[in-house]
């Protein structure tokens, strides 16, 4: 059956920053065809939480409350996949953020932050299970990448720089790796997660409808929409794709960040 080809079923999936978002939602997304979720995140509660609607639906799950930027985090969170479930079939690095910030006022904390959690973290993760991986004979690695490590947004270079690097890394890692592991990346548009709502949305009122209309599907995204495509990517039914960077972003193709000539189209109105 071709629906088969999208089942999960006997793998075991480790999903960073799943406490809420794109994160909670691709580890509902994966237990819901057949796979047992490891949830990392650096809050305990939540991933309990994701952790929980994934058992109430008949799946199974495990929550690692950890910082990913802090030595040995890979270890352990190898480690507990190992332990709990035996096994490590795909890693999605997701947790990510941080290095929005005016040029004018980087600093080293501000670029160490956004290397760190952005780049540093998913390499040294993505190196811990490849050996897991390999002794099963296949694995996936996904990467959750951002429109930013291409639009040209004004005061986000440190993150724009790490997502930039991310993607690098998919490209380098998949040569490298490969043919037992694939890895790929999704280079993520404006997504309604609850970060966005409360950074942006929430504190330039309109905002959100301008971005719709400029993009062709003419609304913004949801998690769910990251979550289907990162079902896809790291299921049977992708076994031919690596090395790649999928966008998913409602058709925006960008040099330029939308919020930034959206900005530069309001003061040409006021003028």
């Amino acid at each position: 059956m071709i629906l088969d080809a999208f089942r999960l079923d006997g793998k075991v999936a480790i999903v960073t920053g799943s406490g809420r978002g794109i994160g909670a939602e691709t580890a509902r997304s994966f237990a819901e065809v057949g796979a047992r979720v490891v949830c990392v995140a650096r809050t305990l509660e939540q991933i309990e939480t994701t952790v929980s609607k994934i058992e109430s639906a008949g799946g199974s799950g495990v929550a690692v409350a950890c910082d990913l930027t802090e030595p040995n985090s890979a270890d352990r969170v190898v480690e507990a996949a190992i332990d709990r479930f035996g096994a490590i079939d795909i890693l999605v690095n997701n947790a990510g953020g941080g290095g929005h910030v005016p040029t004018r006022h980087a600093t080293d904390d501000h670029f160490e932050a956004a290397l760190g959690l952005n780049f540093r973290s998913p390499f040294y993760l993505t190196r811990a299970v490849v050996p897991h991986m390999k002794a099963r004979g296949d694995g996936v690695v996904l990467n959750i990448s951002s429109g930013f490590s291409r639009a040209a947004n004004v005061g986000s270079i440190p993150y724009g720089g790490a997502k930039a690097a991310l993607e690098q890394m998919t490209r380098m890692m998949a040569m490298e790796y490969a043919p037992e592991i694939r890895v790929n990346a999704i280079r993520v548009g404006a997504i309604t997660t609850e970060n966005m709502k409360q950074n942006l949305l929430a504190t330039r009122p309109g905002i959100g409808e301008k971005l719709a209309a400029w993009t062709p599907r003419e609304r913004l995204g949801v998690p769910r929409d990251i979550a289907l495509a990162a079902l896809f990517l790291c299921s049977p039914a992708s076994d031919y794709i690596t090395a790649r960077i999928l966008p998913v972003d409602g058709g925006v193709v960008l040099e330029r960040s939308a919020m930034e000539i959206i900005d530069r189209a309001d003061r040409l109105a006021r003028e």
